[in-house]
């Protein structure tokens, strides 16, 4: 019977094993935003100054929103869905299908946007709520922000900047909008932390706005395919050493209607950053960076004068200063305020106090992530940073008197944490390689721990790859890290294709300690079609520190090269991995790299693909660009060095280029003119388009992409 026992339990285990299931290609490229996303809690947020949280509950049985206390862990329904349509529909709005995004004054009260109404909603019971109108905006109304002082609110309509203030009807602040001058929106292509362009004051008396004009800046077609004829959208595209465009900075007075501009001097091609009012909205603070983005000057301007009063603090770099986070006022006190800077080599936060000089808050190897907020009972200063490693990103808290650094997160991973206002209690979420998504609400003061949502593993019954962490060696013995993906089935005895999927360049990190521990459902995928898939950040990319990221200043593409092909030596000394069949893909920088790595090092690998790939620097954009290469008359061999278009000769193996015609950020002429030079020169390549996708194809189309990448390297990787 024993015997029949054990034969049973192991015919049951290899069922169970047998049952997983392989990837399909649809599940690989959009599955983790589909079918197999990892469960999350709809709207989870701090509700305003409260204690409380609050998260969206829609489900067969319930629909509304579900309030909770984090000092009792109480709980009770906030407002029904029926009892919010019911209100709505009596001020003859629309009734709703599903909560919309909802902003919270405080345990009671939110503000959301349905079409063109902002509606206010004071909740009384969970069926009973008073809805009140704050505004109707046109319906080429865009970045709209509100002011919760007065509930007042700003939007901009064909470039122009209107603004309602304390219920009174709109103003139209500016009247000179048009392609060539635009306000209020993000400027200098987004760079530089820059993520709006309207600015409410603390109390929200005044609106300060970014005002650029850029009728100086080439203009660049966009070309519409479909239609006939096609059409043409231009752009304002400012290339590298070429001329960029003007930014200065308004600021609205609401009471009296009056606008001044801040006097930031006659350089008008420099760079405007780091926008922030002080708490008592007698001054603006604005981080001015020359062009060639090597010297920064943290200015005080007075907001009703527009004058400056003071230089307070100047970075200088022989690479480049890079701005990327506004001021942050330590309790709402004038005088003192936390500054993000680079400048011992990792980012770390800086105490301003009057006109003494900086005083370091944290301080080592390692950089902070994200400032989360202060709390004054501990007066901490809550973060999250890399102190525990490059591929994790946990929570931490700095005494600002001591200087101590106490450890939060109770598990190592990527954590995405929210400080409630009082600066009490931690919302945080975090997934690692073995969790998919925890949620718990930590208590800062005792460290009481407590989990609100646990998400199921949605790959569970999956074939999901081997993944192994590598760690290799660059020429300075600097540790690279990376990943190492096994095909399926894998046996020792056989030999397999490789790919090598990379990015590379600046800002971005491929490999972290998230789910799944792959990365990329499609490593997975290829995995299953007999592939090891390799994935490493090498020096250039993110999290790494300033050294590690400016090392290829100057010379982009170098350095990146040389750590790739030390993982590929790497590769070349695992038995099972076939030299002869190696392939190596990527987008943007990575097309970049990808392109570079072919015709720079040809013969290494036999076949490729490059995505949206910069091909020429003097045709990238000038911010970006010349950070990492200076202008291309400052740095004419390092432009020389790794342009590719008089390389195409060069070329050993099938190299494929893809390209979105509606590319705004690596404009399509890159891969025109590179395909145009190899028909010049009779090399033969591959090319696909996109008609209609910006810089990357998305949605259901990218299953298309990925299907033609996949089966591009069964045509010429596949013995």
């Amino acid at each position: 019977m024993k015997h029949i026992l054990w034969i049973l339990i192991l015919f049951v285990g290899v069922q169970s094993i047998a049952q997983k299931k392989n990837f399909t290609l649809v599940e690989a490229i959009n599955g983790l935003t589909t079918t197999l996303a990892v469960k999350n809690v709809k709207q989870l947020q701090w509700m305003g100054p409260s204690d409380a949280y609050a998260f969206v509950v829609n489900n067969e049985t319930q629909n509304c929103i579900q309030r909770n206390y984090a000092n009792t862990f109480s709980a009770d329904t906030l407002l029904t869905l029926a009892a919010l349509n019911k209100a709505i529909v009596a001020k003859k709005g629309t009734a709703l299908k599903s909560f919309p995004t909802l902003n919270y004054l405080n345990d009671h009260r939110f503000y959301f946007q349905q079409e063109n109404t902002i509606w206010e909603a004071t909740c009384y019971s969970q069926d009973s709520v008073f809805l009140e109108s704050i505004a109707k905006l046109p319906a080429n109304a865009e970045n709209i922000f509100i002011d919760t002082n007065n509930m007042s609110v700003s939007y901009l309509s064909a470039s122009n900047l209107f603004v309602q203030y304390n219920g009174n009807g709109f103003v139209k602040v500016t009247r000179d909008g048009s392609e060539d001058i635009v306000y209020g929106k993000p400027v200098h292509r987004d760079e530089f932390g820059i993520d709006k362009g309207t600015f409410w004051s603390p109390k929200g008396n005044y609106v300060a706005f970014y005002r650029m004009d850029q009728h100086m800046v080439e203009s660049y077609p966009v070309v519409n395919w479909n239609e006939v004829p096609a059409t043409v959208k231009n752009i304002r595209y400012p290339f590298a050493g070429r001329t960029s465009h003007q930014v200065t900075l308004g600021v609205y007075n609401c009471e009296t209607g009056n606008t001044i501009y801040l006097q930031t001097g006659e350089k008008k091609d420099h760079y405007l950053t780091t926008v922030t009012w002080s708490p008592d909205e007698q001054y603006i603070y604005v981080s001015l960076l020359n062009r060639d983005q090597n010297h920064l000057y943290v200015n005080r301007y007075d907001a009703q004068t527009g004058q400056l009063i003071k230089t307070l603090y100047e970075e200088t770099n022989d690479k480049y200063v890079e701005p990327q986070h506004p001021l942050y006022f330590l309790n709402n006190n004038p005088d003192q305020f936390i500054w993000w800077s680079q400048r011992d080599g990792f980012m770390h936060l800086y105490l301003s106090q009057g006109d003494n000089p900086l005083v370091p808050i944290t301080s080592g190897n390692w950089l902070v992530n994200e400032l989360l907020g202060y709390a004054r009972e501990s007066n901490e200063l809550v973060f999250t940073g890399t102190k525990d490693g490059a591929m994790q990103k946990n929570i931490y808290a700095v005494n600002l008197d001591t200087k101590n650094i106490r450890t939060i997160s109770t598990t190592a991973g990527i954590h995405t944490a929210q400080l409630s206002a009082s600066g009490k209690f931690v919302i945080d979420a975090y997934t690692n390689a073995n969790t998919p998504r925890n949620i718990e609400v930590i208590n800062l003061n005792d460290g009481h721990e407590k989990r609100i949502f646990t998400a199921f593993n949605p790959l569970e019954n999956y074939n999901t790859a081997r993944v192994e962490s590598v760690t290799i060696t660059a020429d300075d013995n600097t540790p690279l890290y990376g990943k190492l993906i096994y095909p399926s089935n894998f046996s020792p005895s056989k030999k397999y294709p490789v790919i090598v999927y990379l990015y590379n360049g600046p800002h971005v990190q491929l490999n972290k300690d998230a789910f799944p521990f792959s990365g990329n459902l499609w490593y997975d995928y290829m995995a299953q079609r007999g592939y090891f898939v390799f994935v490493m950040d090498g020096r250039g990319s993110s999290n790494r520190g300033f050294a590690f990221e400016s090392i290829t200043h100057r010379r982009l593409g170098t350095i990146e090269m040389e750590d790739q092909l030390a993982g590929v030596k790497y590769l070349k000394s695992i038995p099972q991995i076939d030299s002869n069949r190696m392939g190596v893909h990527g987008w943007s920088f990575g097309g970049f790299m990808t392109t570079s790595l072919m015709l720079r090092h040809p013969g290494v690998f036999s076949c490729a693909v490059a995505g949206g790939p910069v091909l020429d620097w003097s045709m990238y954009e000038i911010m970006y660009t010349e950070r990492y290469m200076d202008s291309p008359e400052q740095n004419p061999e390092g432009y020389k060095t790794n342009l590719l278009l008089d390389k195409v000769n060069n070329l050993k193996g099938k190299l494929m280029l893809i390209h979105g015609t509606d590319d705004d950020v690596v404009v399509w002429e890159h891969s025109l003119k590179f395909t145009k030079k190899c028909v010049d020169e009779g090399v033969q390549i591959d090319y696909f388009v996109y008609p209609g996708h910006p810089h990357n194809v998305r949605g259901k189309d990218r299953v298309h992409l990925m299907q033609k990448i996949s089966d591009y390297f069964d045509l010429y990787l596949k013995p």
